[in-house]
């Protein structure tokens, strides 16, 4: 069995027997007919992984790798915000005629700020600390920025990530780890999406800045099911998992922009069956 698979069927299991059901009460997301999206939630949700052993990428169904790495370069390294630049139609819903989600997400990390060194946006700041200050603490991006809210079409999910290095004792090399802080979770949907994107994201780090990769953590606020979600759920975690496939990033990429979704691959992936038409809340 996957250990991403593990970790998602103990989680699914967890929310549902021991959850808080939001039905009845004041909930904003609703369903396309108009009725309120209900969910089963759990607090602070935290999930490992440890990238050395293996990548965590579910088994019990596909998740589409390129298709996240995709969502993922269109926010960090095109850092756009217009679903004109994206290559699938996940944020159409949010999308206003022009294409635009408004001031989030690739908005954000587009921004240039002052530091003694120089402007810096986001990312190229994360790769200038890891390339010459790999054991400061102060390695992280956020694009929750109140100031914007209000201009933004939704409010970030996935808001922050916290890189942190540590040392291979046996080669001496520097270790990347990271911390991917959710403040929302749509579990059936999202989950190991995300989890892929940003296991995606910290090989491509550690590799160009000539790193080993460590463990992702994954930290959720509100890991959810929603309530037309819960019979998939119950049948997606009875299904027998596969081990996990190995992961493959171009060697011959060493500049984090000049990185594609075609860059990665995975060898020998076996899954179940993919569930179709999952009602997305909005």
């Amino acid at each position: 069995m996957a250990y991403a698979d593990k970790v998602f069927i103990d989680m699914c299991r967890d929310i549902i027997d021991n959850g808080t059901d939001t039905k009845g009460e004041k909930v904003r997301p609703h369903w396309p007919d108009g009725t309120p999206a209900y969910t089963i939630k759990k607090f602070g949700v935290v999930n490992r992984y440890d990238l050395r052993k293996e990548f965590p990428i579910l088994t019990l169904r596909k998740t589409a790798i390129k298709s996240a790495t995709d969502e993922l370069l269109w926010i960090w390294q095109k850092k756009s915000n217009n679903i004109n630049d994206l290559n699938s139609h996940i944020w159409d819903e949010w999308a206003d005629p022009d294409g635009s989600i408004g001031k989030a997400y690739g908005y954000q990390m587009q921004v240039k700020h002052q530091y003694k060194e120089g402007m810096f946006d986001m990312v190229d700041r994360v790769i200038y600390d890891l390339k010459n200050n790999p054991y400061s603490r102060r390695i992280m991006t956020n694009i929750y920025n109140f100031q914007d809210l209000h201009e933004m079409n939704l409010y970030p999910c996935a808001y922050s990530m916290t890189f942190n290095c540590t040392k291979n004792s046996e080669n001496g090399k520097l270790v990347l780890n990271a911390i991917l802080n959710q403040r929302s979770n749509d579990v059936l949907a999202a989950n190991n999406w995300n989890v892929v994107q940003y296991a995606v994201l910290l090989h491509m780090m550690a590799q160009c800045c000539d790193m080993e990769v460590g463990e992702l953590v994954h930290v959720i606020a509100d890991a959810h099911i929603y309530d037309r979600h819960v019979p998939m759920i119950e049948e997606l975690i009875s299904r027998t998992p596969y081990e996990a496939p190995k992961f493959w990033l171009n060697p011959d990429k060493k500049n984090f922009y000049d990185f594609t979704a075609d860059d990665i691959k995975l060898i020998d992936y076996k899954y179940g069956e993919q569930i179709k038409n999952i009602p997305i809340a909005i």
